[in-house]
C-alpha cells in the first residue's frame, strides 16, 4: 500500500484530493494537511511514501528539501494551476520527483504517485518545454523572492517581515528589479518577468 501525504491549503481542493486517491485499491492517504510547518513533524511520524504539496503552500518547497535529507524515501510531488518555468526550476532545487497540474485526469495523477512512489519522475511535458524556452531570468534568487512577493499585492513593510529584510532593503530590491528588467515601475516589472515565465 502506498502512503500518501497531502498537503493543500484550500479546504475543497484538498478533500477532492483525499477522495480520489483513497478510491485506489493500492494508495492510502495517511495524513492531509493545510501548512508547509506541518509537514516535517508530520512525515517523520507517519513515514509516508509520497508527499503530495501544492505549489502555493506557503512552506512547502523548503519542507521538501527537508524531506528530502530526513526522509530520502518519500518522493515528493508539486501540484500547480498553471505552467509557470520557475516553479519547475525551483522544484528542480528541491529534489522534487513529480510536478503535475491540477486539471491532471484522475487515472493520470493515481500512476504519478505510484511512479514517484517507485522513485521515478514525473514531469508535465509542456511545462518542460516551457522552461527549456524560458529566457534566463537578469534577477537574483532574492530579487524574484521579494517581486513574487510584490506581485501577490504585499507591501514592502510585509515583504521586509516575511523575508527577515529591513525595509529599506526590499525598496532597494525593488529598485534594482525595476532597472535590471528595463521596467518603467514596478507594475511593469512584474509583467514583464510573469510573460518571461520568472515568476
Amino acid at each position: 500500500m502506498i502512503r500518501v501525504l497531502i498537503a493543500e491549503e484550500l479546504h475543497l481542493m484538498r478533500g477532492g484530493l483525499v477522495a480520489l486517491l483513497s478510491a485506489e485499491r493500492d494508495i492510502s492517504v495517511v495524513a492531509e494537511l493545510d501548512s508547509g510547518e506541518k509537514i516535517i513533524p508530520t512525515a517523520l511520524k507517519l513515514d509516508p511514501h509520497v508527499a503530495l504539496i501544492d505549489v502555493r503552500l506557503r512552506g512547502g518547497f523548503a519542507a521538501a528539501r527537508a524531506l528530502h535529507h530526513q526522509l530520502p524515501d518519500c518522493g515528493t510531488m508539486i501540484m500547480a494551476e498553471s505552467r509557470r518555468p520557475r516553479d519547475l526550476r525551483r522544484a528542480v532545487k528541491s529534489h522534487i520527483l513529480g510536478f503535475v497540474l491540477t486539471d491532471v485526469e484522475p487515472e493520470a495523477l493515481a500512476d504519478a504517485v505510484r511512479r514517484v512512489a517507485r522513485g521515478e519522475r514525473v514531469l508535465d511535458s509542456e511545462l518542460a518545454f516551457a522552461a527549456l524556452d524560458a529566457e534566463q531570468s537578469p534577477l537574483t534568487p532574492r530579487e524574484l523572492e521579494v517581486l513574487e512577493a510584490a506581485a501577490d499585492g504585499t507591501p514592502p513593510e510585509e515583504i521586509a517581515a516575511r523575508l527577515f529584510l529591513s525595509v529599506r532593503t526590499v525598496r532597494n530590491h525593488l529598485s534594482r528589479i525595476t532597472s535590471k528588467t528595463g521596467a518603467r515601475n514596478r507594475v511593469d516589472a512584474i509583467r514583464i518577468a510573469s510573460e518571461a515565465g520568472w515568476l
